[in-house]
């Protein structure tokens, strides 16, 4: 009895210093993640000769002066800040509706041709942006694709449609077929069950794909900046002209301009983050 309670009590202190290190991990990956953006934020309400002042940092009068100088200076930003949504929600869309179905079909069909197809998606998955950039600006041309959101769009797609078909496939794989039989016995079609059943079943898989292509599109540079040139430049292309301006770079604006860009997706992601963790473990828990 006298031997239990300090082993008991060593345990419990134990417990309660692994606790403390997690919290002390998790507060120091905030700090690391959080500060950045919240200077970024902060910044964008200073004017511009208090932005890098080390005095008062955190306690000034916010303005709003930036955000008009970015309106008045840089009117065309909130268009290419809707052509970032649109090519974003475009390419979302379009890879989630083929995603879906190539995963099904990864999912309960087997065959030599799906195993080389599912390899071929994977390594073209695997090789760098730019490899697949270069060879594709000729192509493009050739079919008046250049500066639109078409092609940023398609690029899009075919860049993440491997993982996307994965994260569903994985998804789908963890329902039981049983369902699908039921479904026929009680005379459903195929599009029916995939509908009804299969896709309500596997929502959490489809939104964790659409974080990470969404995430992607938002804030990609290179498609962008190679592919576009006025009519379907993206924000993150103009952000980098204001950085390389002429008349030099105006940190007030810019702040201003990175915060429109960057809160959007920030409140999306942490609206929608215990789908994505599902994606990240999704087939983890399959026996």
């Amino acid at each position: 009895m006298h031997d239990a309670t300090p082993s008991r009590r060593a345990r419990q202190l134990r417990r309660v210093l692994v606790g403390c290190a997690r919290m002390l991990a998790l507060a120091a990956v905030l700090v690391w993640s959080a500060y950045p953006i919240l200077l970024l934020v902060l910044g964008s309400l200073r004017l511009p000769r208090d932005i890098f002042s080390e005095q008062h940092l955190f306690v000034f009068t916010p303005t709003l002066q930036n955000y008009v100088n970015l309106w008045q200076r840089w009117p065309d930003f909130f268009h290419n800040l809707a052509n970032s949504l649109l090519i974003a929600l475009g390419a979302t869309a379009l890879t989630l509706v083929i995603s879906f179905l190539a995963g099904y079909v990864y999912a309960r069909r087997q065959g030599r041709w799906l195993t080389a197809s599912a390899f071929f998606m994977i390594l073209v998955r695997l090789l760098p942006p730019i490899v697949l950039t270069l060879p594709l600006f000729p192509a493009i041309n050739w079919l008046m694709l250049n500066d639109t959101r078409t092609v940023l769009i398609l690029l899009y797609c075919a860049f993440f449609l491997s993982l996307g078909t994965w994260i569903i496939k994985a998804f789908i794989d963890q329902l039981p077929i049983e369902l699908e039989e039921a479904a026929a016995i009680d005379g459903s079609s195929q599009w029916q069950t995939l509908w009804h059943i299969i896709l309500p079943l596997s929502h959490a898989g489809l939104i964790a794909t659409a974080v990470f292509i969404m995430v992607f599109a938002w804030n990609d540079f290179l498609f962008a900046f190679i592919f576009t040139a006025v009519d379907a430049k993206t924000a993150p292309v103009v952000i980098s002209e204001m950085v390389g301006a002429i008349d030099g770079v105006d940190w007030g604006i810019l702040f201003a301009a990175a915060t429109l860009q960057l809160l959007p997706i920030l409140v999306f992601v942490l609206l929608v983050q215990k789908y994505l963790i599902a994606g990240l473990s999704a087939g983890a828990s399959k026996g």
